[in-house]
């Protein structure tokens, strides 16, 4: 078995994902938004490219059933209802809607995949319940591959080192699971960080600059590992919580 890291969309193939189950990672800030939108209740969060394909794709639903989320260089989008602050995906404003949600990182990089077997948002704040599906799919002899969402087509340091805690973890106890350089570097950065996550945020040029914006807060947020323990899934071009209602 392998478990390949990705540090970007750009350049990546069909071939990186065929058949393999997927972690997009995007941790400042979809992945985590994502994770807390599931658990406080929404129905699906929809990744979307662009702002007109929300309002298009919000016009198949009545305007009650559904919140318009999203950022560009960190700031709301003027005209929708929620930004891509996860305290923003409260119970109150989001149980019972379907959030249709583009930023300029995560939903680039979910919509780029092509051909695999499953996809799953990972984050911190849902890191032991997606671990567990990898460890599971492993076990079953299939590969992965994790995308990192990056910041802007760069490298994100942030994505990174939880992607490479990601490889550790589910390498633990195996000799059978072969890496690539990106997943090796990745373990690298996670036991430099290892749980200081505010000191790879204070590291990261994306947490600092979403500190001097004004979010400092969500950094609170996007740190604290399993507050979600659930495993978002993207499939029919939506994103649900895997349950006993929506199996693989």
């Amino acid at each position: 078995m392998r478990i390949d890291v990705f540090f970007g969309p750009a350049g990546l193939t069909p071939s990186d994902v065929a058949g393999r189950v997927v972690v997009v990672i995007d941790v400042l800030r979809a992945s985590t938004s994502i994770a807390t939108a599931l658990a406080n209740g929404a129905r699906a969060v929809i990744p979307v490219d662009s702002t007109e394909e929300v309002v298009t794709r919000a016009k198949a639903f009545a305007r009650s059933e559904v919140k318009l989320a999203g950022e560009r260089q960190m700031r709301p989008i003027p005209g929708f209802d929620l930004g891509n602050s996860p305290r923003e995906f409260s119970r109150e404003v989001v149980e019972g809607k379907t959030v249709l949600l583009s930023t300029t990182n995560g939903t680039a990089a979910i919509a780029s995949l092509q051909g695999p077997r499953d996809v799953v948002i990972g984050s911190y704040v849902n890191f032991s319940a997606v671990l567990a599906m990898l460890r599971a799919a492993l076990r079953g002899g299939a590969d992965i591959a994790i995308l990192c969402a990056g910041r802007d087509r760069q490298f994100s340091l942030e994505d990174a080192a939880c992607a490479g805690r990601f490889v550790h973890q589910a390498m633990r106890r195996r000799t059978d699971v072969a890496v690539n350089d990106a997943a090796f570097a990745s373990m690298l950065i996670d036991r430099r960080y290892s749980d200081n996550l505010m000191r790879l945020f204070s590291a990261s040029a994306h947490g600092r600059a979403l500190s001097e914006a004004g979010y400092g807060d969500d950094l609170t947020d996007c740190a604290a590992i399993d507050s979600y323990p659930i495993i978002p899934i993207y499939q029919d071009r939506q994103i649900t919580k895997l349950g006993p209602e929506r199996e693989r």
